[in-house]
């Protein structure tokens, strides 16, 4: 067993409001998703606001939503993510969501138990501005539980190295 698990977060940027009778059928859809993903093998935690889902927490804009869990390795995440009945919902995205040509989400290693907190991971987001960063997104095969640093342009996320 690993002393790591591997947390996400990843960014949408909604085409309305989620009030509008155009996001309605996302809306309605969270509920479920969000308890698929508490019931999925391998699901440690996921931010979450008192609304039971992270929609309310904005720290990027009115128009960007957050979503950040944790799971037990990459294999539990990729099978809630991509082989479950959140692909239906993914496959939608477009209609919802504005297609984004730079990175929209991010991975890296914690010490199992320490889920750290929203407002520790805030301060780690910033928009980047380096005009360096327009190339494909990078993918990282390595699944040791060292830190993966993802910067391109929608987010620059810079962690720490994990302890040894």
């Amino acid at each position: 067993m690993s002393n790591y698990h591997l947390a996400q977060l990843n960014i949408a940027k909604a085409k309305e409001p989620l009030e509008s009778p155009s996001m309605a059928d996302f809306v309605n859809n969270l509920e479920r998703v969000n308890a698929l993903a508490e019931q999925s093998l391998g699901f440690v935690w996921r931010l979450k606001a008192a609304s039971s889902d992270a929609t309310a927490i904005r720290p990027l804009g009115d128009d960007i939503i957050v979503n950040m869990s944790v799971w037990t390795d990459v294999a539990s995440l990729s099978n809630y993510a991509f082989k479950s009945a959140h692909v239906e919902i993914m496959r939608r995205r477009n209609a919802w969501f504005e297609r984004v040509a730079e990175a929209n989400a991010v991975l890296w290693w914690v010490p199992n138990g320490h889920h750290h907190p929203w407002a520790r991971r805030k301060r780690d987001l910033t928009v980047c501005g380096n005009s360096a960063c327009h190339s494909a997104p990078s993918r990282s095969k390595r699944r040791s539980p060292r830190p993966i640093r993802l910067c391109k342009c929608m987010l620059s996320f810079q962690m720490t190295p994990a302890p040894s």
